[in-house]
């Protein structure tokens, strides 16, 4: 598979994730830890039946338990915060602090072995997340509150977690993409516990909340995983960093298209600034 392949595979996570803020939302009230369990089971699952599909079973015994533990921590922290964000501090705010985490892919894979940060990474990051800031926030937002102190602080966490994740899987890259499956259903088994003994059970309460939870499990918590590997190991993690920067630009068309937001020139400014930020990116990267 060539390095612009894998890229293009990667960046199909990316408009997955451009689902997973209104899927979350529209799953509500169910509380973070039992989403996180019935969307790994799901995720996982699918990813398990693609294994034994493809004949892949038997790698998956060979795999090192540190490899599985890392891609455990890493799944079930970043979404056991995110959700957490999302339900103690407003979206706007909450998804603007963990969408700093394409700006510290492209900054943290710097420090790998056979990168070199550019100054055209660093400009595009920042470019694209003016642009991305613009979109969460629309232009102004309701300001922070030290009442939401706690989902920003989550929100953050989020953003260091999943960057971390992406940046440090290149360094366990001889793990097959067949791996994230365990690493789903080792996140759903360590949420459903945890879930019983801190929260209060409430599940989807109509077909409509189950079908954004479901969805969820099957998409942004589900196949997004399984290409965002192929991606980050196989492919240029600093260009896949920076477009994903096209997540929150993606999202507020899916609630422009859901009736959820309306259109402004604030989103048009921020598609410049976006695709600019983008561009600086690859060109800094094909250049090299």
């Amino acid at each position: 598979m060539t390095r612009t392949r894998a890229t293009a595979i990667g960046f199909v996570a990316v408009l997955l994730w451009a689902l997973l803020a209104l899927l979350t939302v529209g799953s509500a009230p169910t509380p973070p830890l039992l989403l996180n369990a019935i969307c790994f089971t799901i995720g996982g699952t699918l990813g398990l039946v693609w294994t034994a599909a493809s004949g892949g079973l038997g790698q998956l015994r060979m795999i090192s338990w540190r490899v599985y533990a890392f891609g455990t921590l890493g799944l079930f922290g970043y979404h056991a915060l995110y959700f957490s964000a999302l339900r103690l501090a407003p979206a706007a705010e909450a998804g603007l602090i963990a969408y700093l985490w394409p700006l510290l892919i492209v900054l943290f894979s710097g420090l790998l072995p056979g990168e070199r940060l550019r100054r055209g990474h660093f400009m595009g990051a920042v470019v694209a997340f003016a642009g991305a800031a613009l979109i969460i926030t629309g232009g102004g937002g309701a300001g922070f509150s030290a009442e939401y102190l706690p989902g920003y602080g989550l929100a953050l966490l989020c953003a260091l977690t999943w960057s971390s994740y992406s940046v440090l899987s290149r360094r366990v890259g001889n793990a097959p993409t067949s791996s994230v499956a365990v690493f789903c259903l080792a996140t759903a088994a360590a949420s459903w516990p945890l879930h019983f003994a801190f929260e209060t059970t409430t599940w989807p309460q109509d077909a409509l909340r189950w079908a954004a939870t479901v969805g969820l499990g099957l998409g942004p918590v589900g196949l997004a995983f399984y290409v965002w590997d192929i991606g980050v190991k196989r492919g240029d993690i600093q260009l896949l960093g920076t477009s994903s920067y096209a997540a929150p630009l993606l999202s507020t068309l899916v609630l422009v298209l859901a009736g959820i937001a309306t259109p402004s020139w604030s989103l048009a400014i921020a598609a410049i600034l976006i695709t600019g930020g983008a561009l600086l990116a690859a060109r800094a990267s094909f250049a090299g």
